[in-house]
């Protein structure tokens, strides 16, 4: 079994959710060489999340991104919270909603994902900075 952890920086994105895949695979070279195995995604914050859903069409995004609003909108008056502004505890929300980890399956050096499924992250914050991903993959070469 081989192991491989590294952590990647993703670029700064403004507030929305955000297809990152081809960013992660960018990072990832080791990955051509795994045969059987997993990858495991964990990111770093408290105010961005990661999730796995359709990839063909944006429209999922934006409609995913505005349903996150009504369900967490800022500035609620019942939020104690907001050390940090407006869009604090319901980036805490909504990182804790769509989770921060994730776990694929590897097969033949590749991401074993459906048709339509890519890697999503979830910028909970409007001005939250690169964000750190921590990639462990392992398997058999």
């Amino acid at each position: 079994m081989k192991w491989i952890q590294k952590e990647i920086t993703l670029k700064a994105r403004p507030r929305g959710i955000h297809l990152v895949t081809s960013e992660i695979l960018a990072s990832l070279s080791e990955l051509a060489t795994i045969r059987t195995g997993l990858l495991h995604l964990f990111i770093k914050h408290t105010s961005a999340s990661l999730t796995i859903n359709e990839n063909a069409d944006p429209s999922v995004r934006a409609d995913m991104e505005r349903h996150m609003r009504v369900l967490a909108p800022d500035d609620a008056p019942y939020y104690t919270h907001d050390t940090e502004g407006p869009d604090d505890m319901t980036a805490h929300l909504k990182a804790s909603l769509l989770g921060n980890n994730l776990t694929i399956p590897v097969s033949g050096g590749h991401l074993n994902l459906g048709t339509w499924q890519g890697i999503y992250l979830g910028e909970h914050r409007e001005d939250g900075g690169n964000r750190r991903v921590v990639a462990t993959l392992w398997g058999e070469s």
